[in-house]
Order: structure tokens, then C-alpha cells, then sequence
């Protein structure tokens, strides 16, 4: 079967995005770019939803062999896709980095990634991930390997500050992170037990059990947290689900007084894990549980998901600012915003103009 390779002006710049990178031959690159811009006609990550939104002269058939091959038969050093994204950040380094892990379940296989993102204007931008062959949280030697994948291809001077969650604690993840020098905001569970030199060791909430609701303190001195020395910060709430009171107290390596701004970042990547999921790309909805299979698909879901963000920041601050409801929430989120621009823009082949505009986005970040 002769495949068509002709890449027309809806494919050009990321069709050369991917030229520029990697040494693949134009009928693989051109599939991929038709993956791409179908995911976000169709915002669905299935193969036979997939087939149906190809840009394509081929017949449906056809259109999900070549799907299926790609998945089968694409080798790929999976950090290449992470430095097709960072080409695609706008801001320079340092960022901030955030840690994180989501899952679902598909009949008896669990689907569990671990995942650093940078936090940028607003959103976790996936780049680094992991898919672990299980359904319990990551241990510390997979969380130091991703860390060491990421410095590795990007540097450490490229970190400013790294968040995580209390999941992601452990005497020798703490080491790790100080030994090599990461500048971290790693949220504690309100029981762990530190302690000055010379003192018993108490439960961290207690020292800030004496706060308002609502402020916060730094604790000016080191504290051990087990067998390392961090900065303590920390602040007293509400907690709305649970209906009493909780503490949000956070270990950092240094500049503990920028512990709380710092940490507050780490939401997004959640925010990210729901418009790949649920709000995007419907990530959950594939059948797809083989590792390396999968892996390839987040990596092709990560590109359609910052071209959208992007897009969406574009038209918010050059175009049309995004409406702000009564209630005092945006009618739209940038990612949404911008998914909604660019699959209009693929389903109306007449508006060449705003296709053009949304393609000439990759080439000018």
C-alpha cells in the first residue's frame, strides 16, 4: 500500500517540530501529527475514535492499521518527547517542578504513572513520567530515578524549587534530595515526628497547633525529620471534606519563608492529570495496558495537550480574554480555551487563517 507523505499547511510546523528532533522517516512523523490534531478533534485517545479523525484520504481501515503500527512498532527514548515540550516552553529556566502520581484501572490492570511536571502559568506541564507496574504509590528509589532522568537531559540549574504532596516522603528520598542539592517543598503528614538536638521528639502539627485559622509560620531553626536537617513551615485551616481542623506543613532545604509560595504551585499538576483525563483528552478511556504502549501514548497526549494550552494562552492575551462569570470563575480554563480554538479550527477547513494562526503558535514559543 503506498502511503501518502505530502505534508500540507496544516502540518507544517509540527510536522518540522518533530523533523528537527528526531530521525524518523516522514510517513511515521506525518501519523503522529494526525494523531495529534484528531485527539483534540475528537478529544478521545481511542484508537477506533483516532481512525475516524484522520486528515487523511485513506479509508478508516486503513487509518487505524497505521495507528495500530505506530503504538506497535515506534521505537523511542521516551525523554524525547520531554525535549520536544521543553522547546515549547516560552519561559527560561529554572522552573518549578512538581511531583505527582495518578491512576485508574482498566478490567484487572492497574494504570499508575508517576509523573514531574513544571509548573507554567498556571498548569502542570507533563515532562518526565514513569508508568510503575502496580497500584501502590511509588517508593523512593523510583522518585530519585525519574529525578536523576530529569537532571540528567536538562540540568540541575534548571530547577528552581520542587514540590510534591505527602505521599512522596522517606528518610532517603529527604537525603537524596539534599545531597544533590534540590531546593524543595515537600508537604508532611501531621504525625511525623521531629525534633531539635537535644530534645524528644514531638509531632510536627505541634508546632503550629497554637495558630489562627489561616496563618502560617516559618520556623527559624533546623529541625531533624529522622536523620536529615529541614525547614519547617507550616499553617492551620479547615479542612471542608473532613469538616475539622488540619495543618498544611511543609519541609523545605532552603528558603523556608518561600515554603508556603512555593508549594501552593503544586496543585497544578493536578490540574493537568484532569484535562488529560475527564476535561481533555478522556486518557482513561483506553484500552491501551501494555507499559511501552502506553507510554508512547501519553508522550503523543502531552504534545496535543501544551499545543492546546498554548493556543489557549495566545487567544486569552492577544485576541479574546476569556469571560469572567458571575460566580467569579472563567468561563473557560486556557487549556480548554484553546482545545476548543484549535478543534474548531481543524473541523472548519474554511477558516485557513485561524489554523494558520494556530500552527504558527509552535513555531514562535
Amino acid at each position: 500500500m503506498h502511503t501518502n507523505t505530502k505534508i500540507d499547511s496544516k502540518n507544517t510546523d509540527l510536522f518540522e517540530l518533530f523533523k528537527t528532533t528526531t530521525n524518523w522517516n516522514k510517513a511515521r512523523i506525518k501519523c503522529i501529527v494526525l494523531i495529534v490534531q484528531a485527539m483534540i478533534k475528537l478529544q478521545s485517545v481511542s484508537y477506533t475514535k483516532l481512525a475516524q479523525g484522520f486528515d487523511s484520504t485513506a479509508n478508516y481501515e486503513s487509518n487505524l492499521r497505521r495507528i495500530q503500527r505506530l503504538f506497535a512498532k515506534l521505537h523511542f527514548e521516551p525523554t524525547l518527547f520531554s525535549k520536544l515540550i521543553f522547546m515549547l516552553l516560552s519561559d527560561n529556566p529554572p522552573y518549578r517542578l512538581s511531583m505527582d502520581r495518578t491512576n485508574w484501572k482498566f478490567d484487572n490492570t492497574d494504570i499508575n504513572i508517576l509523573m514531574i511536571s513544571v509548573c507554567y502559568k498556571g498548569v502542570g506541564i507533563p515532562l518526565i513520567w514513569r508508568l510503575l507496574p502496580k497500584r501502590s504509590n511509588s517508593n523512593e528509589t523510583e522518585r530519585i530515578e525519574l529525578i536523576d532522568c530529569y537532571i540528567r537531559h536538562f540540568g540541575i540549574d534548571s530547577i528552581k524549587a520542587f514540590m510534591a504532596d505527602r505521599e512522596f516522603i522517606g528518610e532517603q528520598w529527604f537525603e537524596d534530595l539534599i545531597t544533590i542539592k534540590i531546593s524543595f517543598y515537600i508537604r508532611l503528614r501531621n504525625n511525623m515526628l521531629v525534633k531539635q538536638k537535644g530534645q524528644e521528639p514531638k509531632k510536627v502539627f505541634w508546632l503550629f497547633n497554637n495558630l489562627k485559622h489561616g496563618s502560617y509560620r516559618h520556623c527559624e531553626k533546623l529541625y531533624y525529620l529522622g536523620k536529615n536537617l529541614v525547614y519547617l513551615s507550616g499553617c492551620k485551616t479547615i479542612n471542608a471534606a473532613i469538616g475539622r481542623v488540619d495543618y498544611v506543613i511543609i519541609a523545605s532545604y532552603n528558603k523556608q519563608d518561600q515554603a508556603m509560595v512555593f508549594y501552593k504551585d503544586r496543585w497544578q499538576i493536578e490540574t493537568m492529570f484532569r484535562a488529560m483525563k475527564s476535561s481533555g483528552f478522556n486518557l482513561e478511556d483506553t484500552h491501551v495496558t501494555d507499559l511501552e504502549r502506553l507510554t508512547k501514548l501519553i508522550a503523543i497526549v502531552a504534545i496535543a495537550f501544551i499545543w492546546a494550552y498554548l493556543a489557549g494562552i495566545d487567544k486569552h492575551e492577544n485576541i479574546k480574554p476569556i469571560k469572567t462569570k458571575k460566580h467569579g470563575r472563567k468561563a473557560y480554563s486556557l487549556f480548554k480555551y484553546g482545545l476548543i480554538r484549535i478543534a474548531y479550527a481543524l473541523n472548519n477547513r474554511q477558516n485557513k487563517k485561524e489554523m494558520d494562526n494556530c500552527i504558527r503558535i509552535l513555531s514562535c514559543t
